[in-house]
């Protein structure tokens, strides 16, 4: 019981990291390329995490790893923030979020598929049901979609969810900040030379809100918060524990309208009544 909640805990943490990911990245692909924000914030986060390897003095994985290791990379390294950057030049981020309500289901299909869980039938109405709610929300505050944004956005959850699966798998073995760090690093050499061929050519003309930003999903987004998202994933269950990221779409708004101006609805109060029930829900049945 202790560990299950200190996973919780710890995957709560992870999910309050995480939904500043949306606005701080609406923000800088506002002024910088996508390709760039996505190499950038690899690039910065791989150096940091290199160092804690090497200041710990941590060992390689071993051989049999390095294949889930580049399945991480291409899930939650490249795939997710570069499909969802390149989707929010077709989209709003309102309308992001009915894809967002979607990540829950899809890191409980891959923890099924790829770490053996078997969640009790009643989770899977619990898991709908959140899903539903976020998604009618979004759905009702969007002002439209793109058929590009929108396939943008679907192929991101699902490289997201298979990331999100397969590295709380590996941790249970190497650990959680161990695992994205190895995947950021070996990420690296290709996120580099990205950064440095996509990179601004005039760095004076980029806004400090647009750097503030990058910084953001750099250090937060691409290597604290996993930190804490996979510890969590690995002690309560990738199923029980991925449900959190029903409440991601709400704690993003909550900041955009504070750090944006933008409105908090009173819709939007009641929607995340109903997903916190459905949480608690899923976590029982998990």
């Amino acid at each position: 019981m202790e560990r299950s909640m200190a996973g919780w805990g710890s995957g709560l943490l992870g999910v309050v990291i995480f939904s500043g990911s949306l606005p701080a990245t609406r923000v800088s692909v506002a002024e910088l390329s996508p390709l760039f924000v996505t190499s950038a914030r690899a690039a910065v986060a791989a150096v940091l995490g290199g160092a804690c390897l090497l200041a710990l003095r941590q060992a390689s994985p071993a051989k049999s790893d390095i294949a889930s290791l580049a399945v991480v990379a291409l899930g939650v390294v490249v795939g997710f923030p570069l499909l969802t950057g390149l989707a929010l030049l077709h989209i709003t981020a309102a309308h992001s979020i009915v894809f967002i309500g979607l990540l829950p289901l899809a890191t409980a299909g891959f923890g099924v598929l790829r770490a053996g869980e078997r969640p009790m039938p009643a989770f899977w109405l619990f898991s709908g049901v959140g899903a539903a709610t976020v998604a009618g929300f979004a759905l009702s505050q969007s002002e439209g979609s793109s058929v590009v944004g929108d396939g943008l956005m679907v192929a991101a959850v699902l490289l997201c969810g298979l990331g999100y699966a397969e590295g709380a798998r590996l941790s249970r073995r190497l650990g959680g900040w161990q695992v994205i760090s190895w995947a950021l690093l070996g990420s690296l050499p290709v996120m580099a030379v990205v950064a440095l061929c996509t990179a601004p050519t005039r760095w004076g003309t980029i806004s400090v809100p647009a750097w503030v930003g990058l910084g953001y999903v750099s250090v937060f987004s691409m290597l604290v918060g996993f930190i804490f998202w996979y510890r969590g994933l690995a002690l309560g269950g990738i199923a029980g524990v991925g449900q959190l990221q029903l409440l991601q779409p709400f704690l993003g708004l909550i900041l955009a309208g504070v750090l944006l101006g933008e409105p908090i609805a009173s819709t939007m109060i009641a929607a995340t009544v109903v997903v916190v029930l459905c949480v608690g829900g899923a976590k029982r049945f998990a």
